[in-house]
């Protein structure tokens, strides 16, 4: 309108009937474009309600699923709270194990170091039973040649118990033959001294007969001398 009041404060030429009539035309134009948007505003309106309605809905669902997860939130931190608790629980034990652990592994550094003190140990005992393996091998076989030898020993001293068994039937047989013989020593003793006794007689006959000889140089005498010698010689115990 006020377009039109200047159009006509500029057009004083134009007359008032026309200038009204555009004005009007104005105003309906305006008043048109005015409803439609009005009905544009309605409609966005509408839309918006909707969308509105459509979001409280949704706030709604949001405020309850909130709710919910408001509940599973308090659930969550109560349910943290525990596994806090358990956790420093755990962290306890777990302090608690990691200690037992460095113990059980000092333990077993010096287990360690026992069994390879051990398995040294082994290892010399296994030498020196390789060595005692060897030895006994060697005494093994000289037993053997030993026991060899003793069975040869052993006949050699079934023999020679055999030739002492002969050497003492002999030594029985030598010993009789040894007193027969000391029987036959005594006797040729005896006869020995019979023999001397005679042979003394003889010497002294002989003796005697020189003397006589020598007192008589008689042949018969002589002769008769010399047989009776002879006599006495051949037969002594006469």
């Amino acid at each position: 309108m006020e377009t039109g009041r200047k159009t006509t404060a500029n057009n004083n030429s134009i007359p008032i009937e026309d200038k009204q009539a555009a004005e009007l035309i104005l105003v309906n134009k305006e008043l048109l474009f005015q409803n439609e948007e009005k009905e544009k505003r309605a409609n966005e309106l509408v839309i918006a309600n909707k969308e509105l309605l459509f979001q409280n809905e949704e706030k709604e669902k949001r405020a309850n699923e909130l709710a919910i997860a408001n509940k599973e939130l308090l659930f969550q931190n109560e349910e943290k709270e525990k596994r806090a608790a358990e956790l420093a629980i755990a962290n306890k034990e777990l302090l608690f194990q990691n200690e037992e652990k460095e113990k059980r592994a000092a333990e077993l550094a010096i287990a360690n170091k026992e069994l390879l003190f051990q398995n040294e140990e082994k290892e010399k005992r296994a030498a020196e039973l390789v060595i005692a393996n060897k030895e006994l091998l060697f005494q093994n076989e000289e037993k053997e040649k030993r026991a060899a030898e003793l069975v040869i020993a052993n006949k050699e001293l079934v023999f020679q118990d055999e030739e002492k068994e002969k050497r003492a039937a002999e030594l029985v047989i030598a010993d009789k033959e040894l007193v027969f013989q000391n029987q036959e020593k005594g006797r040729r003793e005896i006869a020995n001294k019979e023999l001397e006794i005679i042979s003394n007689s003889a010497k002294r006959a002989s003796q005697y007969s020189r003397s006589l000889l020598e007192a008589s140089m008689d042949p018969f005498l002589l002769f008769h001398l010399k047989e009776k010698l002879q006599m006495l010689t051949k037969h002594p115990s006469n």
